[in-house]
């Protein structure tokens, strides 16, 4: 009986028994200063960059954001305002679609096929289409490359040249590249007004790029600069392409994609007045010319009539121009005590350590680390520290057993 209570006593200690960690002062300036560091390196983690830079004590969510854009200007095409007709431009004519959402174009250059129908008449030259009799042109055939379907005749297409005949719109576009437009030169003043909401649902945030004192008056005179109007919602076609570190005649000429960015980063703890829009711009195309395949961005439209007989014709226009991506990023952040709590677990797990590279540092660096590595891995005891020890060890089992 008392053998079985012993030995159930002896399962219980030796689940329950709390042992604590022997602690050895060293007198080392050297060891200590390693010690302090170390524990200094990880506050200034915790509070420079945890808490300053990274935030990691506020919870965060991403923006959701709607944009509309108005485009205003002229231009006077192909003449001047002082000729007897001249071919004036508006909204309606160089911006596609009317209503702009995010990504809208501004048309800065063009070729223009006049009159066309659906007739026949010879292929523009080139390798596949070049002919010298019926032979060569293949009834039927549908090039897709091409711009018709063929009849099978080859016809002159100059005094020189003979092409095979297509069925088409009629006389077809000669596209020899773009050049430079009278349009262009206007086109570096229009200006576009973007209306920018944010909001930021997790914490009930919501802000327009129109600020609250902004009032008409000065919507109406004011131009976007980043020094001395940078909450003006209005920009100049020219200036953002210029901060894009690009010309803007260049860009224009063949056409290219442009960025504009809207930063709503925002700190809600302290700031939560100053979340204001912060604008760049950036060209999103590669316009490296001597390297890249079809530079620039260009697509083609068509505009129809029909006469009084009933035959239909259009004008065939190629369109070069700027196309204008408006891209909303951000991030809010705001104190939680979750977030805390866990950065603040890591940090003192990081503290936790800081002991074990203090005693890596003692027993592998310093002069007498074999002395301490002895006194770190093995109890040295004589004979009558042993006999003392067991006495001690066998009071405390006596009193708390």
């Amino acid at each position: 009986m008392g053998q079985a209570k012993s030995s159930c006593r002896g399962a219980l200690h030796s689940a329950f028994d709390y042992e604590t960690p022997k602690t050895l002062v060293v007198p080392s300036i050297a060891v200590g200063a390693v010690f302090r560091f170390a524990q200094l390196l990880v506050l200034v983690y915790l509070v420079g960059y945890v808490c300053f830079v990274q935030k990691a004590y506020q919870d965060t969510d991403s923006v959701v954001s709607t944009v509309t854009t108005k485009v205003k200007g002229y231009a006077i095409v192909n003449g001047s305002a002082h000729s007897h007709s001249p071919q004036f431009r508006d909204v309606a004519d160089y911006v596609i679609p009317p209503q702009g959402d995010k990504s809208f174009f501004v048309l800065t250059n063009m070729i223009v096929t006049t009159n066309q129908k659906v007739s026949h008449c010879p292929e523009i030259p080139q390798p596949s289409t070049v002919c010298s009799d019926d032979s060569h042109c293949t009834t039927g055939l549908k090039d897709l490359r091409g711009n018709g379907v063929r009849t099978g005749l080859c016809v002159n297409y100059s005094d020189t040249v003979q092409t095979c005949e297509v069925i088409s719109w009629c006389p077809l576009e000669e596209d020899t590249g773009p050049n430079k437009h009278t349009l262009m030169d206007a086109a570096e003043n229009f200006t576009l007004l973007i209306k920018n909401s944010v909001t930021y649902p997790k914490f009930n945030f919501h802000r327009r790029n129109i600020m609250p004192h902004i009032n008409s008056s000065y919507l109406k005179s004011c131009v976007f600069n980043s020094t001395t109007h940078p909450d003006c919602p209005i920009f100049r076609l020219k200036q953002m392409v210029s901060d894009a570190g690009e010309d803007f005649q260049d860009m224009a000429t063949e056409g290219g994609v442009l960025g504009i960015l809207i930063d709503w980063t925002c700190d809600l703890d302290w700031w939560a007045s100053r979340c204001l829009p912060k604008y760049s711009f950036r060209r999103l195309d590669d316009n490296n010319r001597s390297q890249v395949l079809a530079p620039g961005y260009n697509f083609r439209f068509a505009k129809y009539y029909k006469s009084p007989d009933g035959l239909e014709s259009r004008t065939l226009i190629k369109a070069y121009g700027i196309r204008f991506e408006v891209i909303v990023i951000g991030t809010a952040g705001k104190f939680s005590i979750l977030p805390t709590v866990v950065n603040l677990g890591a940090t003192l797990t990081f503290l936790s350590l800081v002991p074990s590279v203090s005693d890596w540092f003692l027993v592998t660096c310093t002069r007498k680390r074999n002395v301490y590595r002895k006194h770190k891995t093995t109890h040295l005891k004589d004979d009558n520290e042993d006999h003392e020890d067991e006495n001690k060890q066998s009071v405390i089992n006596e009193y708390f057993l």
